[in-house]
């Protein structure tokens, strides 16, 4: 009989949550075509190209929606089942809280699990194709241009390279300051070049017709090259191309190999290290709206189910948002990267196993 009853209940909650995103999916759609509209008119995008926009877009909605449909799928069929007071009659059989919402929790944990690779693999895949079109045929957020690129390749250098061509994979007007480790205002060392081409076999950087300046004290001294091999740059031509890619558009495994690469140049990986490990705590999201929202459900006495998912959805929503306050103080670095990501999660989590001990208690 449980069989039957726990395969009747996990049908109708999926049913239900499949039904969600796809409402959700679709308000979303509309709005931000809408929004979007006189963009897609005025770069002549075509059919084709709005399609394939929110095709990409689809994946990042259903991402920030799970959550909130899996619990509203959830209190909908525990809904359904008071309405019938086929609820009651659970209860009155001696079947626990847990025991109704085990179909619930197995279920949402399966989700939760495919939500890590979803959220940390296709959803980033979908947004780089998606940011691709925003920025060809919308013009939104061109700033994946490889001119003037700068960034710290140790904690003592900085890169400053004027123009990159990705397709043959040579730096063009670079620039390379080395600053005293002991004074990191103190400049002791430039390198000026024209060209600057990396070789595989080597792992050098070649530099072609520059100058290289040597601080010491007031004096200065200068020597011009015509090839110059610089084997201590702490970067590849992938790596010039990977510096533009957001965070966004970044896998789990991407973002795991740039904090590796980040901290081996000895600079802070925090925000990114925020990033990885929010994507994995917000794939569990589901499971704590879940594990807070239904004991309301079940233990509704004195209110009706309307004002039950309302007061849910209110919560929700209020850890939804405690955990990017979170991930804001997290990045001023008052929190551990780890600590930032899952402390919403930790304290939802408390608070919906009290809820669930109340429960089973009365």
């Amino acid at each position: 009989m449980f069989k039957i009853l726990d395969k009747y209940l996990t049908k109708q909650f999926i049913l239900t949550l499949l039904f969600g995103l796809l409402a959700f999916i679709f308000i979303f759609i509309i709005i931000d075509l809408m929004e979007k509209l006189d963009d897609f008119i005025d770069n002549s995008a075509g059919l084709k190209i709005v399609l394939q926009y929110y095709f990409y877009l689809m994946p990042e909605i259903i991402r920030l929606m799970l959550p909130v449909s899996v619990l509203l799928s959830a209190l909908f069929t525990m809904g359904k089942l008071s309405e019938t007071n086929e609820a009651t009659a659970m209860k009155s059989s001696g079947m626990s809280f847990l025991r109704i919402a085990q179909p619930f929790i197995l279920t949402t944990v399966l989700i939760s699990l495919f939500a890590v690779y979803f959220g940390g693999y296709l959803v980033p895949q979908a947004n780089k194709e998606r940011i691709y079109i925003e920025q060809k045929f919308l013009r939104i957020g061109l700033v994946r241009n490889q001119n003037n690129i700068i960034f710290q390749d140790s904690p003592t250098r900085i890169i400053t390279i004027r123009y990159f061509d990705p397709k043959q994979k040579v730096v063009n007007r670079v620039g390379i300051e080395e600053f005293d480790k002991n004074n990191p205002t103190k400049l002791i060392e430039r390198i000026d070049a024209k060209r600057m081409k990396y070789d595989y076999k080597s792992k050098a950087w070649i530099l072609h017709d520059g100058v290289k300046r040597i601080f010491k004290g007031n004096s200065e001294e200068l020597k011009t090259f015509t090839t110059l091999a610089e084997n201590n740059l702490n970067f590849k031509p992938e790596d010039i191309l990977k510096k533009q890619i957001k965070p966004t558009e970044m896998t789990l495994s991407q973002l795991s190999s740039e904090i590796k690469n980040i901290l081996h140049s000895g600079n802070d990986p925090t925000r990114l290290e925020i990033e990885y490990h929010s994507r994995i705590a917000f794939a569990f999201a589901s499971i704590i709206t879940l594990l807070f929202g239904l004991p309301l459900t079940l233990n509704k006495r004195h209110t009706g189910i309307a004002l039950q998912i309302g007061i849910n959805l209110l919560i929700t929503f209020v850890y939804l948002a405690f955990m990017q306050i979170s991930q804001a103080f997290g990045k001023n670095g008052s929190l551990n990267p780890f600590l930032t990501a899952w402390l919403a999660n930790i304290i939802f989590l408390a608070g919906a196993i009290i809820n669930i001990i109340r429960v089973q208690r009365s």
